[in-house]
């Protein structure tokens, strides 16, 4: 399980669901958002709007949320921790090609990480 506090500021990135179930858009369907957030900071680098029926990113989405978090950070990390709830095999390729190592990972270890960001993104979604 990783911890707050484990990681140095941009030493790895996190790619998750940050959603907990599809958001609604009516005429354009249901999405899931795609968070990159940085494990030292707990910063949010980008994030997609992926729709729902997909099983995971795209690589399109995936090349913008590498190009995002390197446009906030002015460099890409030691290693990405890709969470195995998402397909992510377009994420793992392209990472792998920018020489960055690629851990996946169940999303409870990443839990302590990520469940900040989740909560404030439902008190958002819900008008909290």
């Amino acid at each position: 399980m990783f911890e707050p506090g484990q990681f140095e500021v941009n030493e790895a990135w996190i790619v998750f669901r940050l959603n907990d179930a599809p958001i609604s858009t009516g005429a354009d369907g249901d999405f899931n958002v795609v968070c990159l957030m940085d494990a030292g900071s707990c910063y949010m680098l980008g994030n997609e709007f992926v729709p729902a029926h997909l099983a995971g990113l795209s690589e399109s989405c995936a090349e913008r949320l590498v190009e995002a978090g390197r446009s906030q950070a002015q460099m890409l990390p030691h290693r990405f921790l890709l969470s195995t709830a998402l397909e992510s095999d377009h994420f793992a390729n392209l990472a792998e090609r920018f020489g960055v190592e690629v851990s996946r990972v169940p999303d409870e270890q990443l839990t302590p990480l990520i469940s900040e960001a989740r909560a404030a993104f439902r008190g958002y979604i819900g008008g909290g």
